[in-house]
């Protein structure tokens, strides 16, 4: 390997390294406990992750409406940064239920409640920019990126509950019908 190549190489690594630092956390301690708490529990946990996004989304509209917020457009950015990555939480979280084969049932109406509602408000604030391209360029990435998740998200979920509907219903079924044969 050339010592350009190595040089290159070694360029990559560090920037990757500064960037996971500068990345902070969307979370406060607070809810960083909460959620601790609640690691075994879908239905706790579902429902904070839906809670701090859907307080992200108030603050970016909140912000963005006030005039007078210092540095409005960068605080605007980081809130809609901050509910890209707990919705992102969220979604990670639902998987890993699925994937252990937890009953979500219950657990995923108030999120797919939410998917709902943060679709809304991320239409609202886009549509808000109508008049405004230069005003919508600022935000367009994060905001695209934002509306992405929450699609592909509401899609998801739906067809994760469809599914566990048909699985639990079957399996309640199932043990009636073990539960007769012991009898």
């Amino acid at each position: 390997m050339t010592k350009w190549a190595i040089s290159l190489l070694l360029l990559l690594a560090t920037s990757g390294a500064i960037a996971q630092q500068n990345r902070r956390d969307p979370l406060n301690d607070l809810e960083v406990d909460k959620l601790r708490d609640s690691a075994q529990e879908p239905e706790i946990r579902l429902k904070l992750y839906v809670e701090f996004a859907r307080t992200r989304l108030e603050k970016m509209q909140q912000v963005h409406a006030d005039p007078k917020a210092e540095n409005r457009d960068e605080q605007t950015k980081a809130a809609l940064q901050d509910f890209i990555d707990i919705y992102d939480e969220l979604q990670d979280n639902v998987d890993t239920f699925a994937d252990r084969k937890e009953d979500l049932r219950k657990a995923l109406k108030p999120v797919i409640e939410a998917d709902t509602e943060f679709g809304s408000k991320l239409r609202a604030f886009k549509s808000s920019f109508a008049n405004s391209p230069q005003e919508a360029a600022k935000f367009d990435f994060l905001l695209g990126t934002a509306l992405t998740a929450v699609d592909d998200g509401a899609k998801n979920d739906r067809e994760l509950l469809a599914q566990q509907e048909e699985t639990f219903k079957h399996k309640k079924k199932q043990d009636h019908k073990e539960n007769a044969e012991r009898e």
